[in-house]
């Protein structure tokens, strides 16, 4: 795949729902939603695609977002979105199978938000 494959499309909160229907509609499958914190704020991802070339339409938000889920037009979608809510934080409206935040055990509350600071020794050879 080349770059020219790949298009990503910002896009706000309130046009996700209806973007994504358009995906679908549009005849795209849903490839994948990553989550990824930068700085204070996490883009998220949606991933499309049809006949071997990627949408991505990205949403930017706060950790207190509540972003609408998008399970009602890709069913599939519950788990990543369950998954986003487990290990970012950010709460997803409206998930069609909603684990309430027990998708994923963790020691930590959601770990992919928690900096470590001190280095754990645990796994080096002794």
């Amino acid at each position: 795949m080349t770059l020219d494959q790949q298009t990503t499309i910002p896009i706000g909160i309130d046009e996700l729902v209806a973007r994504t229907a358009q995906q679908k509609k549009d005849g795209c499958r849903l490839v994948q939603i990553g989550c990824t914190q930068v700085g204070d704020d996490f883009e998220i991802n949606y991933v499309f695609d049809k006949d071997f070339v990627l949408t991505n339409l990205r949403i930017t938000v706060k950790q207190d977002a509540v972003v609408p889920s998008v399970s009602s037009v890709y069913f599939g979608a519950f788990v990543y979105e369950n998954e986003i809510h487990d290990l970012y934080g950010i709460t997803v409206a409206g998930i069609n199978i909603d684990f309430k935040g027990h998708f994923y055990r963790t020691t930590v509350k959601n770990p992919f938000t928690v900096t470590i600071t001190k280095e754990d020794t645990s796994c080096q050879n002794k």
